[in-house]
């Protein structure tokens, strides 16, 4: 009785078939990636349309005033301390008090000190969190920047109070929502530097004097087109090369959440930001428009800090 012969592969066609395989993986990797790249822009898309939302219930709760990005540093201590939903947080920023009127926490556990300003974790709500930037979560250094010059910009000018607010309170319904930016994914300070510079983000809320590491003040967003004389994101360190601008995480673009509650997902000069040769974006160029942040729909001038 003979016994039935069994074929094994040869050395060629086992080779054959790992090169198939390592090619099918080629091809499918970038569309897996591409794919996983969509998911993240969208729900970070969804994200920032809640918050929008809460920007209007926070205006509504309000007697209309736009929510302000930063309250103002009062030399009276008990005065920087303030109510949010689950607890007392000292000088919450934009999306904390948003939040709180709204009904989603930015905050676990609200801190009334001061050492927890800029370090305190927004830890939440996953609303205020981008995927695409998972670890940018201190309140300083943080992955959506509002635009608080024309929106709410609370600081004292020259740090006075008795000069009042630079530009604040705002009417939310004085701005034309469906053509203003209410916020953006952020880059922070490390906007106005050469892309090669940039360093990565402190997720323990740290300040970069240098203004190189990616998200630094990223809580605020500069307008396309600034002033000589008006604020910024970082207010000491007001220099060109130290503007914020739009984190283009998405793919080549950002997302950027308007008054209105739609977002678009665009690259900054789409939104009127030029850049510099270096991918630096600048801070002072006639070709800049703030006509999608000014609340009117036109290109408008920041807020002076003095005349």
């Amino acid at each position: 009785m003979t016994r039935p012969q069994t074929r094994a592969f040869t050395l060629i066609e086992l080779l054959v078939v790992i090169a198939i395989i390592a090619m099918l993986i080629a091809i499918l990797l970038p569309a897996l990636a591409s794919a996983r790249d969509t998911a993240r822009t969208t729900i970070c898309a969804s994200n920032m349309r809640q918050v929008a939302i809460g920007w209007q219930m926070y205006a509504d709760s309000n007697q209309e005033i736009s929510a302000p990005a930063q309250p103002g540093r009062y030399a009276d201590e008990s005065r920087n301390v303030y109510p949010l939903g689950n607890g007392l947080q000292y000088r919450p920023r934009w999306f904390a008090v948003i939040g709180a009127a709204a009904g989603f926490d930015a905050y676990s556990t609200p801190s009334p000190e001061r050492d927890d300003e800029h370090p305190i974790q927004v830890d939440g709500s996953d609303v205020f969190l981008c995927p695409s930037a998972a670890d940018w979560t201190s309140s300083r250094n943080y992955c959506y920047g509002y635009n608080y010059q024309f929106l709410g910009n609370a600081r004292f000018k020259n740090d006075n109070a008795l000069q009042g607010f630079i530009r604040f309170p705002v009417k939310a319904s004085a701005i034309d929502a469906s053509t203003t930016v209410l916020a953006a994914d952020s880059l922070g300070t490390a906007a106005g530097k050469p892309p090669a510079m940039r360093t990565s983000n402190r997720p323990d809320g740290s300040r970069d004097p240098a203004g190189l590491a990616e998200g630094g003040h990223g809580y605020v967003i500069d307008p396309p087109r600034m002033i000589q004389n008006g604020d910024y994101a970082d207010p000491r360190a007001r220099l060109p090369d130290h503007r914020s601008g739009p984190h283009e995480r998405h793919r080549g673009r950002a997302n950027y959440s308007f008054c209105d509650g739609h977002v678009e997902t665009a690259t900054a000069e789409d939104m009127g930001y030029t850049k510099a040769a270096d991918g630096s974006i600048l801070a002072f160029d006639d070709q800049a428009t703030n006509r999608r942040f000014s609340g009117r729909g036109t290109d408008e001038d920041p807020p002076k800090l003095f005349d």
